[in-house]
């Protein structure tokens, strides 16, 4: 339709590190449908999260500003009812939007954090708190006796199907739909009837979920239902498809479970390989010596070369369902007449460690593998595929949406269009990248949750710890694994100084400049 504004589909993966895709050179995994997205556009080889934790990474997402900014800092917090976001600004603009998958912009567990709150008076914290009433992603919403409706809009989407959680166990409405589709649906999802299986790696589960009933099949499936409905509509759209995984627990199901074997992959970049290991690293090789267990199942751990091979096999096989699920969904675009006037785009929330160092998950050593992710931009304007070199921020992804809708961001979004690196005009808007970290619970050697803050260059990456006397440095022409920390390298000290400066200036331009002063003093 002549003047009508261009629909976007922006699928997302769960803790999927950025080189892992046919597209970026993988060797073994089989990535076809996004790889196919990648050759009818731009993709971004230095394209690095805000945080390399989901919570904070999808709020960033959602508000084009960084965590100490928009106020969900670490997982377990939500984001504020009053924050506006990008897709606020769409629904504003005439967009019908949409969520369908995993949201994470609030706590979805129901579990409340161990150990007693700071010891305060009668009031508890300087903010005041949204309250319960808006813990919208509870789990306790979508029993079978409660309602399963979400509050909406819901951060600026206007429809919203939740699988929530990861795994074979997701929550919201899909395990709504899972207990009626399966009579069985308690033998499924007891661990007594898991699959045979020989592998050691922990969070290895061979589940007895058949893929039709798994939440990466769910969501496919809502998301087709979805375009099937806007077709023929006069509003534009905006469809947010969140799929759970790769994230671990590492289980992919049916024929997804062996389509890889651990003998195709390699230990490429072993513990051995660092040649001066810093704190956090030491602290979990001695864990592994030791034998000890994590803290908790979503903190980091270094495992052996067999185990790293079976998770990155597992890895694998959730990875090409997510893959077969988005090709389904592009066939249903094509076949829906949409793919005209559909922009595309796919990212990831974080990576995962998957090898690197011996690790696994994600932490706070803010390595290449956890903070580079995909971006990858298709727009039936121009399909020519192109690779860029450009930084790009988790935070720009809604500022470039909304410059492509003809749309103007609102007053404090730290966001900025990839527009013009997306059409293969240079170097882009950032001359450098910011990302920070800030994690919940004391963890990896630290006596207090760690809070880390990087710069990330053309080439090189600079990172401090808070309260530590040392820091990470590292030359990511010569080094691009990050196997030689040259933070205390002599040699280093005046590039040192200059990078901690531009640190400096950073985190001095975390400031919410929203509201702006309406009044003269």
């Amino acid at each position: 339709m002549a003047g009508k504004k261009p629909n976007f589909i922006l699928f997302i993966t769960d803790q999927h590190r950025g080189d892992w895709l046919g597209c970026a050179g993988h060797p073994v995994v089989q990535t076809p449908h996004i790889d196919a997205i990648a050759g009818q556009g731009t993709r971004f080889t230095q394209f690095h999260v805000a945080s390399q934790v989901c919570m904070p990474n999808r709020a960033s997402l959602l508000t084009g500003r960084f965590p100490s900014v928009h106020g969900l800092r670490s997982n377990g917090a939500l984001l504020p009812r009053s924050a506006n976001t990008f897709v606020d600004v769409l629904a504003a603009g005439g967009y019908r939007t949409a969520s369908i998958g995993k949201s994470h912009l609030q706590p979805m567990t129901g579990t409340k954090r161990p150990g007693p709150r700071p010891d305060t008076g009668p009031i508890a914290e300087a903010w005041k708190e949204d309250g319960e009433d808006y813990l919208t992603e509870d789990p306790t919403r979508f029993a079978d006796d409660a309602s399963g409706e979400v509050d909406l809009p819901y951060y600026g989407y206007q429809t919203v199907i939740a699988a929530n959680e990861h795994g074979d166990r997701c929550g919201g409405h899909y395990g709504r739909w899972f207990r009626r589709q399966a009579n069985d649906w308690r033998a499924l999802h007891d661990d007594a009837n898991e699959l045979p299986h020989d592998y050691t790696c922990p969070q290895v589960y061979r589940t007895p979920v058949p893929e039709a009933l798994y939440p990466t099949a769910f969501i496919r499936d809502r998301a087709i239902d979805y375009l099937s409905d806007r077709a023929g509509d006069d509003d534009p759209f905006f469809l947010f498809v969140s799929f759970p995984d790769p994230h671990h627990p590492f289980n992919p199901p049916g024929r997804y479970w062996d389509m890889y074997r651990p003998e195709q992959f390699e230990v490429a970049l072993p513990y051995r390989a660092h040649k001066n290991p810093t704190p956090p690293l030491q602290f979990l090789d001695r864990l592994r010596r030791e034998g000890a267990t994590p803290l908790t199942a979503q903190t980091a751990f270094m495992a052996d070369d067999r185990q790293l091979r079976e998770a990155m096999a597992l890895t694998a096989g959730m990875i090409t369902m997510v893959d077969d699920a988005i090709g389904s969904v592009m066939a249903s675009v094509r076949e829906l007449g949409l793919d005209d006037d559909t922009v595309i785009a796919f990212t990831s929330d974080h990576g995962d460690y998957l090898g690197d160092f011996n690790m696994l998950l994600k932490g706070s050593p803010p390595f290449r593998s956890v903070t580079n992710v995909a971006f990858l931009w298709s727009d039936p304007k121009d399909p020519t595929p192109r690779v860029t070199d450009a930084l790009g921020s988790t935070v720009d992804i809604g500022a470039t949406i909304l410059d492509r809708a003809g749309l103007k961001p609102y007053n404090g979004m730290q966001g900025k269009s990839l527009a013009a690196a997306i059409a293969g005009g240079g170097a882009g808007p950032r001359a450098h990248l910011f990302s920070e970290y800030n994690d919940g619970a004391a963890r990896l050697g630290f006596p207090t949750p760690p809070l880390v803050r990087s710069l990330i260059t053309p080439t090189h990456r600079l990172t401090v710890y808070l309260g530590e006397d040392w820091g990470e440095l590292y030359d990511l022409v010569a080094d691009p694994h990050e196997t030689c920390n040259l933070w205390d390298e002599p040699g280093h000290a005046e590039l040192k100084a200059a990078l901690v400066l531009q640190l400096t200036h950073e985190l001095i331009d975390q400031m919410d400049r929203s509201p702006a002063p309406v009044y003269v003093a």
